[in-house]
């Protein structure tokens, strides 16, 4: 993919500092970390979103993102707790068009937040009428794809 970073790093046409690799992902250290440790995981395999990727990729690459938050936790460094982000799409801050999934490495005080209105409590109704919108897409959406 032109002008991808992850694709250049992947064929080593960009830099990075590399902790895992095999033939499906990669996994290497952030430019900008949350805190030291900061690790992102990805698909070799060019796939700018979720609906891009295979239930199986998706599945490894869940699978290596546990053993990287457990190396992590195990290397000695700072790790008191570990949030994973994945960003899908501009709107939900996805920078890089390509899947990626973050693991932070989490410090009590540390600067990293998630800033929302957690005030903000819809009623029974509308979490019921919300939970049958996707139900039903996903019926359709199983229908569809055979699973």
């Amino acid at each position: 993919m032109d002008d991808c970073v992850f694709c250049d790093i992947v064929a080593r046409k960009a830099p990075a500092s590399i902790v895992y690799e095999d033939d499906i992902v990669c996994s290497f250290l952030t430019l900008g970390p949350v805190n030291p440790g900061h690790l992102l995981v990805i698909p070799k395999q060019h796939m700018p979103f979720l609906s891009n990727m295979d239930e199986e990729t998706g599945m490894y690459l869940f699978k290596v993102t546990m053993q990287m938050a457990m190396a992590l936790r195990s290397s000695g460094l700072q790790c008191e707790g570990i949030n994973l982000f994945l960003a899908d799409g501009e709107a939900a801050f996805q920078e890089v068009i390509h899947v990626h999934m973050h693991i932070f490495p989490r410090l009590q005080g540390d600067s990293f937040k998630l800033d929302a209105d957690w005030e903000i409590k819809p009623s029974r109704q509308e979490l019921d009428e919300i939970a049958e919108r996707i139900r039903r897409a996903d019926q359709i959406l199983r229908q569809e794809t055979h699973i």
